[in-house]
């Protein structure tokens, strides 16, 4: 929500030699392992071979970092980093076996796929032209599991600290029928994903005539990052698609706000309300603005609809105008079990079988990012995405048409009202219970 998840959650940006490199814990699913080692391109460097083939034994947690790697790349990710990750993999997917796959991406850098005893790592690495070709660069992009199924996701989930919540779902019929559903009817804290019934509702009005995707507005009083709306000047025009586009792609909180003054409030929570969702809808200078002030909290979280309506009517002008600390969260959750947007999955996975349906505009949006992995992503024909992210808060919503033409939403959510959420771990696991559904083979 209040920060966004689109820059963490985006494709990976292909590493080039010299670059500094980092790791980061990412999606695994249920694939069968690949088959045997292909050859290396001819345009790829002999040494990206040698080099790959001398990461095997460091990745299963054997010596050589300090050799294999470049002092860029170890500063950058120091070895008790390079082993705690790397020991995460082996504990998901076993021990490193061979390289199956290299591709290369230019003369020194390639994409490779790692088989492991129970799956694969995509990895894009990044080699030093000069001998003795140190690492440079290496991203691990994306995992798969041969052995994933709902029982061992849903046993991964239960070890997580606080409340969890997750569905999958077949969007063939005129409901959602749940693959797999962990107190899905709860409502849950949604973070920046109560953005979709933004969208959801301009699309509603673009269909009725009553707006354009290319009408003209100036944009609202900025809000907190994330996004890019809040450095633009005061009153700036731009287009209801290009605000939609924002809102979604990366979570820009003000294009939101600017969308929900565009298109009223009731309209907003009539959508919202339509698909389970707590009304009023706050935009999010209002909710950084209840969430900084302790007494404020308190009316919200004491009142009902009406009373927070009348809440917000008053306090309208001192929010408009009243500086928020771009900090406010550096301390960890705040009111984030009231202060907030609510909807249960199951209601979310409604919300995203309406959004399949309202047209190609509303589609393209929601996969600009699709908010997992590219491996993962590339097993699919389509996925779109909307996540929603405070200390104490991820929600991620999925949907995904496979490459056999079905239809399936995904929707998760972790909520500590005392603490922080491993954001990455979380990604991780919405992402493998995605996989599942990918093809016939690996369904439920």
């Amino acid at each position: 929500m209040l920060r966004a998840l689109a820059k963490r959650l985006e494709a990976q940006e292909l590493i080039v030699a010299l670059a500094l490199g980092c790791l980061a814990p990412v999606a695994a699913s249920a694939q069968t392992p690949p088959p045997a080692a292909a050859p290396v391109a001819a345009d790829a460097d002999p040494a990206v071979r040698a080099q790959a083939e001398a990461l095997l034994p460091v990745l299963n947690g054997g010596p050589g970092y300090d050799t294999l790697f470049a002092p860029a790349f170890r500063q950058a990710v120091p070895l008790g980093q390079w082993q705690a990750l790397t020991a995460q993999l082996r504990d998901s997917l076993g021990a490193p076996q061979r390289i199956a796959t290299l591709t290369p991406k230019g003369r020194y850098a390639a994409q490779m796929l790692v088989g492991y005893e129970r799956g694969t790592a995509t990895m894009l690495i990044a080699i030093d032209p000069a001998a003795p070709h140190a690492i440079t660069g290496l991203r691990i992009t994306g995992t798969t599991r041969s052995d994933d199924s709902t029982a061992t996701i849903e046993k991964d989930l239960s070890a997580l600290p606080g409340t969890t919540r997750l569905g999958i779902y077949a969007l063939d019929g005129a409901t959602p029928t749940p693959v797999l559903a962990v107190r899905d009817t709860q409502p849950a804290p949604l973070g920046s994903a109560f953005k979709l019934w933004v969208l959801a509702e301009t699309a509603r009005q673009v269909a009725t005539g009553k707006h354009r995707w290319d009408e003209v507005v100036p944009i609202a009083a900025p809000s907190l990052p994330s996004g890019i709306l809040q450095a633009w000047p005061a009153a700036t025009p731009v287009t209801l698609q290009t605000l939609a586009t924002l809102m979604i792609s990366i979570s820009d909180n003000t294009a939101a706000d600017t969308l929900i003054g565009v298109l009223g409030r009731k309209e907003v929570d009539a959508m919202a309300a339509r698909f389970g969702g707590s009304v009023p809808v706050l935009t999010t200078r209002e909710a950084f603005a209840i969430k900084a002030d302790p007494t404020r909290i308190a009316a919200w979280k004491g009142a009902d609809a009406a009373g927070r309506r009348t809440l917000l009517a008053a306090q309208a002008s001192a929010i408009a105008t009243q500086r928020i600390d771009p900090l406010m969260f550096s301390s960890g959750p705040i009111a984030n079990a009231s202060v907030e947007w609510f909807a249960s999955p199951r209601d979310m996975a409604r919300l995203l079988a309406h959004l399949r349906d309202a047209g190609p505009v509303v589609r393209g949006i929601m996969g600009i990012n699709p908010g997992i992995d590219p491996a993962t992503a590339a097993r699919f024909r389509y996925v779109g995405f909307k996540g929603g992210s405070e200390p104490g808060v991820i929600t991620l919503n999925l949907l995904a048409q496979a490459r056999d033409g079905r239809w399936y939403a995904v929707v998760g959510d972790w909520h500590r009202p005392d603490a922080g959420v491993d954001d990455a771990a979380f990604v991780a696991l919405v992402s493998r219970a995605l996989a599942l559904v990918a093809t016939p083979a690996t369904r439920p």
